[in-house]
């Protein structure tokens, strides 16, 4: 920098926060403390993240393209299906099965992607570390609520380990132990112990047992909990904590990361409280009593709905409140339409959401410098999981018809970017 900048940086200004006149040319240039922050910011991150950014990048290259999803479609047999990854990012992933199902190929995806994203995590630094951490909240929240259910119903524990999510795991004593407590006070005592300390997710059980009892010093206390609310609404509210958590970290992250990771996380939440309030109808959470206290309380406090979008919703009775609800909303109000027309179009509204979501993960690639490619990076290989698993089903059923009802990533032919 030259004398004169340096000493602009330095220069007194005036009581109304004008420039004073040592930084006259500092200003004259267009120079100002946010921008030079900004630049800061953007040099640090090349230095500390442009590794972890330049693999997760490298890492899109591997998605299907749409030549693949049509050689894939085009399958008589499993074998076929096989033959025609072992051209794609897929190449190997498969070559050491004798037989191959549904069940093996999203087993085996699921592994491929969860590697992937180790190796990133490995080579990142914060806050980077933290950011791909939260990713795998949500994960463990799904294999905790499995093991829960274990514990009620009395579930063998290898079959539920078997069931959860590689990206989701924690200790494995912790995990195993959770489905072995004994159905008595002291069994459940320990539970709570277990669950709420022993995992990054404890605090989410907390603060959910917290609100949902006025104590939970007694294990009696904690056992009346997990029995009397169903297990959805548990779930419903540590996610609806996780995302607002997940949201306060992207903003104090800043920069491009808390506008492109904030945006997907809103919509997220508005999908979020949509579905709760569309699946409440006929249940106890439509009573009017119930509407305010419980179900809004469902609602996660963030979101392009929020607040005066989920006040309305938290007062809908029927499908046509919901709809006026949400209809100041363009985004929601074509794919409230989609779900009116489903009966036409034989889309519904899960197919609308899902739609969305990989138009605002894509985009998020479009961007540089961010932490939200990492989220997309691992929700878009989902997706296209969902999609093998789909065309590999509909191959196994002999569903031809249905087999082109996906929603594929990437796609020069999406909706989104054709129109």
């Amino acid at each position: 920098w030259t004398r004169e900048a340096r000493s602009a940086l330095k220069a007194p200004r005036h009581p109304r926060g004008e420039p004073g006149p040592a930084s006259s040319w500092w200003w004259c240039c267009g120079w100002t403390p946010q921008l030079a922050t900004m630049t800061a910011n953007l040099c640090v991150h090349n230095r500390d993240f442009g590794l972890t950014e330049a693999l997760c990048r490298g890492f899109r290259t591997g998605f299907l393209s749409d030549a693949d999803y049509h050689h894939l479609t085009q399958c008589e047999t499993l074998e076929d299906m096989k033959l025609n990854l072992a051209e794609t990012d897929y190449e190997t992933f498969l070559q050491n099965e004798s037989s191959v199902t549904p069940a093996v190929m999203l087993d085996r995806a699921t592994k491929k992607m969860v590697e992937e994203f180790k190796f990133l995590r490995a080579q990142a630094v914060e806050p980077l570390a933290t950011f791909l951490d939260y990713i795998t909240y949500e994960y463990m929240i799904d294999n905790v609520m499995l093991l829960l259910k274990g514990t009620i119903s009395g579930r063998d524990v290898n079959e539920l380990m078997d069931q959860c999510h590689p990206l989701g795991l924690f200790q494995e004593a912790t995990m195993r132990s959770i489905p072995t407590f004994e159905n008595s006070p002291k069994g459940y005592a320990d539970l709570y112990q277990t669950v709420l300390i022993d995992t990054p997710v404890g605090p989410y059980f907390a603060q959910f047992l917290a609100e949902s009892a006025e104590t939970i010093g007694s294990a009696g206390e904690m056992r009346n909990v997990l029995e009397e609310v169903s297990m959805e609404i548990i779930k419903n509210s540590l996610v609806k904590l996780y995302l607002e958590d997940f949201y306060a970290l992207c903003v104090s992250i800043g920069d491009d990361t808390a506008v492109v990771m904030g945006d997907i996380l809103k919509a997220r939440a508005d999908q979020r409280a949509i579905n709760i309030t569309l699946n409440s109808f006929g249940t106890p959470l439509n009573e009017p009593s119930m509407r305010v206290s419980d179900r809004k309380r469902l609602y996660p406090s963030i979101g392009f709905l929020y607040p005066a979008g989920t006040d309305k919703l938290a007062q809908a009775s029927d499908e046509a409140s919901l709809g006026a609800a949400i209809a100041p909303f363009p985004v929601y109000r074509d794919i409230w339409a989609v779900h009116q027309n489903e009966s036409i179009d034989d889309r519904s509204i899960d197919d609308a959401f899902y739609e969305r979501e990989v138009q605002m993960l894509e985009l998020a690639f479009e961007s540089q410098m961010h932490f939200a490619i990492y989220y997309a990076y691992v929700k878009l290989k989902e997706q296209e999981i969902r999609n093998l698993v789909w065309i590999s089903e509909c191959i196994v059923q002999q569903q031809k018809d249905e087999i082109n009802k996906f929603v594929p990533c990437f796609s020069h032919s999406a909706p989104w970017r054709t129109n």
